[in-house]
């Protein structure tokens, strides 16, 4: 079991995305499933959305 944890730019609704440390990320609204990710994905996928076009 993980503990999951809003994403802050989810602001206060119901529509949100949840991280869950070592896991992966899951919809708020549908908490049984959930996308796994590597560390290293999950690495890239924030690098890619803090700096859109980089690659690297």
């Amino acid at each position: 079991m993980t503990t999951w944890r809003k994403s802050s730019f989810s602001g206060g609704g119901n529509n949100c995305v949840e991280v869950g440390h070592g896991i992966g990320i899951r919809d708020s609204k549908a908490p049984t499933t959930h996308l796994p990710l590597s560390t290293e994905a999950w690495s890239a996928f924030l690098r890619f959305t803090r700096f859109p076009g980089k690659t690297r």
